[in-house]
């Protein structure tokens, strides 16, 4: 099959039109290569973004309306004021902050998929093959558990959390095949599966609510496993997601504002970050005021500003619930 020879069908050429609708440039859909893998995994497409122009680019064309449909549906999820996530933060090694972030993103993609498989499965973008495809992606990203945990285990409970998410109530077609070969990790993402949806994500407070979950217990089982925790509600920021009463309280009545071990990437001063009180999640940076502002009467400042002034002063995006 040729890149050039691929049409998306009807569901998902309707989709990357009410993208395009939402967007403020350009939305096009790129088929590179000739690689047909036989299994979808989510790492088979990237999301480029060129001035106005945003090109999401499908490098495995095994099924590429799935694909196409999966990262749109993503997009779409951002444009219509679901919350982000950020990384403001730097350990000072690159390599560190680059996997932080990797499984930062995998995590609240796993929440994120609540939305995006329902809408896939809603227009029959995913029907037996597509499950089937799946199943050897799992196989093809997780090797079977040894008799000793090894330190595979965080990509496999992420990799089994996502099934759970993508088979839904189809979970039973391969429960069996994926016990066998992961029956520790499997175990414990189902553990964690019953967490995340003990609240729908069917909001964007419900989102922000249930990634602020999972990076908690996700967390947990990593230390339960003696590995090491990723530590994401400090690391990660994510939207705040503020009813219009809550805009207009004082920063101190919503935030506490710790000073960081880490730095703030641009500046690479000291960090302070803003956890919410209501779910102890990092909400805001801030990099240590140069001079002779890193002061008390500075903080005293910015606990007394409302939160939406401070927001628009950090330029921080919000949204109101």
């Amino acid at each position: 099959m040729e890149p050039q020879d691929i049409k998306l069908n009807e569901q998902t050429q309707s989709l990357l039109n009410v993208v395009n609708r939402f967007f403020p440039g350009k939305v096009e859909v790129q088929f590179i290569g000739r690689l047909q893998s036989g299994y979808v995994r989510h790492d088979q497409a990237q999301m480029v973004q060129d001035g106005k122009n945003i090109y999401i680019q499908i490098s495995d064309l095994t099924a590429p309306n799935y694909t196409a449909s999966h990262e749109l549906l993503h997009l779409l999820m951002t444009l219509r004021g679901f919350p982000q996530e950020f990384f403001s933060l730097t350990t000072g090694n690159s390599e560190l902050d680059d996997q932080l972030q990797a499984m930062g993103i995998e995590l609240f993609d796993i929440v994120s998929h609540f939305v995006v498989v329902s809408e896939q499965r809603k227009h029959g973008l995913i029907d037996d093959e597509i499950e089937s495809m799946y199943l050897k992606g799992v196989k093809a990203t997780i090797k079977p558990e040894p008799a000793e945990l090894d330190d595979e285990m965080s990509l496999r409970l992420l990799t089994l959390l996502d099934a759970l998410v993508f088979y839904g109530d189809e979970f039973n077609k391969v429960a069996d095949e994926l016990k066998s070969d992961y029956p520790i990790s499997l175990a414990a993402a189902q553990k964690i599966y019953q967490v995340i949806t003990a609240k729908p994500t069917d909001s964007p407070f419900g989102l922000r609510r249930n990634v602020v979950k999972l990076f908690r217990v996700f967390d947990d089982q990593l230390k339960e496993w003696n590995l090491p925790p990723l530590n994401n509600k400090d690391f990660t920021t994510i939207t705040s997601v503020l009813s219009e009463r809550q805009l207009g309280l004082k920063v101190n009545q919503m935030f506490e504002i710790f000073h960081s071990e880490l730095h703030e990437k641009q500046t690479n001063r000291r960090a302070y970050v803003g956890f919410s009180k209501v779910d102890d999640q990092n909400s805001f940076v801030i990099p240590a005021p140069t001079g002779m502002d890193d002061s008390p009467a500075y903080f005293k400042r910015l606990y007394n500003m409302s939160v939406e002034d401070l927001f628009k002063e950090l330029k921080m995006p919000f949204i109101i619930r």
